[in-house]
């Protein structure tokens, strides 16, 4: 066993991916960029679920678009998906300077005041723009702890964890040690990171509209907010054009984000998240089943 972060050391398969992978995330960043486009462009023209998925979820979230404007919309989201997914890898075998690719920053100086309390903050970074600049730029300039669900491909695990430990953040599970950490980390006045645009598939999960649909919602943030009353923060890397790196925006959370009821908090959540994707739709994960679960009685939508 590694004593580093308590992982498994990597085996032969692991070494190997990591240096396959070591090899396109030296690539200059335009060029990953422009391979990742190239392979979201194929998912955007040929049939596959990823497709179908951002078709639904884009019918069901704008539906005062034309059909013309929603498939315009969808093609543009799965081009930049998949520039998420080469930038990430970039992102975790690439050098941390790779954090100065954040030309732009705004709304850092609310949060820079809020930490300089002592208390704290909660920062929500929903799958928009690159969440990985994002953390890594974050995780750079503050004592960070953030929540983590291992990847299902378990030579992935020593990969990502390496990745996002090595500015110094902290990662916790996502279980009862987790959470317990995340108030501690609180406590010790670091910034929380949590990824707040997932189905929780879980029984503590609360519905609450997100672009006017039911959606199951996590209660933690609502949870941390409540109790701990620290401030919450939304932020997103957005993708400049032409290559010219990432606006790095900062935004308040919305009133009533820490309401002990869950149904007013969880609303609040999905109401921030919501107004990030706005600012920028194309670079949502439209393609993530979002609207799995359903309220009981409702029919699928997938």
């Amino acid at each position: 066993m590694s004593l580093e972060s308590g992982v498994a050391a990597p085996g032969i398969a692991t070494r190997a991916l990591t240096a396959g992978l070591g090899l396109a995330a030296r690539l200059p960043f335009a060029w990953v960029q422009a391979l990742g486009g190239g392979l979201g462009w194929l998912s955007a023209v040929a049939p596959n679920e990823h497709r179908a998925v951002a078709r639904r979820n884009i019918e069901l979230c704008f539906p005062e678009l034309s059909a013309q404007e929603r498939r315009a919309l969808e093609r543009a989201s799965l081009v930049e998906s998949g520039r998420t997914l080469t930038e990430t890898v970039a992102i975790w075998l690439g050098p941390p300077s790779r954090a100065r690719l954040v030309v732009e920053v705004e709304g850092e100086a609310a949060l820079r005041d809020a930490l300089a309390t002592g208390r704290g903050a909660v920062i929500c970074s929903p799958h928009l723009g690159s969440w990985e600049m994002a953390g890594l730029y974050l995780g750079s300039r503050y004592p960070m702890t953030s929540m983590y669900r291992p990847p299902r491909q378990q030579a992935f695990e020593h990969i990502v964890r390496r990745a996002r430990e090595r500015t110094g953040a902290q990662l916790v599970p996502t279980d009862a040690g987790g959470i317990r950490a995340l108030y501690q980390g609180l406590k010790q006045g670091r910034l929380i990171g949590i990824l707040p645009d997932q189905d929780p598939r879980d029984p503590d999960g609360a519905f609450a509209p997100f672009f006017g649909i039911q959606a199951n919602t996590m209660t933690l943030v609502s949870r941390l907010a409540a109790k701990t009353r620290v401030p919450v923060f939304f932020t997103f890397a957005e993708r400049l054009p032409r290559g010219r790196g990432f606006r790095l925006r900062i935004i308040p959370a919305p009133a009533g984000i820490d309401s002990p009821d869950l149904n007013t908090s969880a609303a609040a959540l999905n109401h921030g998240v919501e107004q990030c994707v706005r600012i920028a739709p194309a670079q949502y994960q439209w393609s993530y089943k979002r609207f799995r679960t359903r309220p009981k009685g409702e029919p699928r939508v997938y």
